[in-house]
């Protein structure tokens, strides 16, 4: 890669960053609200919904990929930059 390309690149990641940073800080509220109600339900009914703990797999996913993309491990930018990730 050039310098100027990882220059680029480099401050790319200031706007990947805000933004995704945003939208799994934002997302993650909505985990918080899984984890409550999933919590919840399996002291009442002595099982998890499934549902909510894919959810919440799938935002522990995104963030790790976004934590590897702002690390400079990987330069595949992060969702919403890019489609959901999996296992």
């Amino acid at each position: 890669m050039t310098k100027k390309r990882e220059r680029e690149e480099t401050l790319m990641r200031i706007v990947v960053g805000i933004v995704s940073g945003i939208v799994l800080y934002v997302w993650m509220y909505l985990i918080g609200v899984f984890f409550i109600i999933n919590w919840i339900y399996t002291l009442i009914e002595g099982k998890k919904i499934s549902e909510l703990s894919k959810l919440s797999e799938v935002w522990n996913v995104q963030v790790y990929h976004f934590i590897r993309y702002m690390t400079f491990t990987v330069n595949e930018r992060p969702f919403p930059f890019s489609d959901l990730k999996k296992l």
